[in-house]
């Protein structure tokens, strides 16, 4: 039988690893600046690529619920309502047609 300390041993050093890198490189991250623009828009930069790879492979059904959270982002300004009537057009459409 193995020794179960030969495997637990390393991964808790890798994960103290990754998170005092985390911790000592995030001190870095610029808080002014083009750099510190491009930070604040990666996370909306990440949802449009993940709703234009559904568009772009879905058919029918993925289009009209990206025009659902489309309306709904327009009439209420919020992204929590757009992204849950996106899931909700996209759940309903797949059930139900």
């Amino acid at each position: 039988m193995t020794n179960p300390w030969a495997m637990i041993l390393p991964l808790a050093l890798g994960t103290f690893a990754i998170r005092l890198a985390g911790a000592l490189l995030g001190r870095r991250i610029p808080t002014h600046g083009a750099w510190a623009r491009a930070m604040r828009a990666l996370p909306g930069c990440l949802i449009v690529s993940l709703v234009a790879i559904g568009l772009v492979s879905g058919g029918f059904r993925e289009w009209a619920a990206g025009l659902a959270a489309g309306l709904a982002a327009l009439a209420t300004r919020s992204l929590p309502v757009a992204m849950a009537a996106g899931i909700a057009s996209v759940w309903c459409l797949r059930h139900f047609l």
